[in-house]
């Protein structure tokens, strides 16, 4: 595989619908940050791990990305709610915001994700060959 195929992020089986999610490294907008990967609905959506409201990372513990009832994304530290498979604001501070995609697919028993023109992987983040 080449890194157009993207990199690996997990195997599919360790994300569960409304379960932790996946942290993984990258460099946004030229800094180090981190992006994070979900299921929802059966499907993958990884963002990269930064409030709309205020940015820094979502998660309450590393991982825990989902608040109690498994349907919304929540910041740990104002507690903005986004939709997990939009990433738009559902309530709290980060009226009409929203958390920002990267794009990922789930093929050949893994979660891959894929860098754009904003989010890159970081040197030593190599795709699995």
């Amino acid at each position: 595989m080449t890194v157009e195929d993207g990199y690996f992020v997990c195997e599919a089986g360790a994300l569960l619908d409304g379960g932790k999610g996946v942290r993984f490294p990258v460099i946004a907008f030229g800094q180090p940050a981190t992006g994070f990967v979900v299921r929802y609905d059966g499907k993958p959506f990884a963002y990269l791990n930064r409030c709309a409201h205020v940015p820094i990372e979502l998660d309450w513990k590393q991982g825990d990305f989902f608040e109690s009832s498994g349907l919304y994304l929540m910041c740990a530290t104002h507690g903005a709610v986004y939709e997990p498979d939009t990433g738009k604001c559902a309530g709290g501070p980060c009226r009409g915001g929203k958390l920002r995609p990267i794009p990922v697919v789930e093929r050949d028993g893994g979660i891959w994700w894929q860098p754009d023109d904003m989010v890159r992987a970081p040197r030593d983040n190599t795709a699995i060959q």
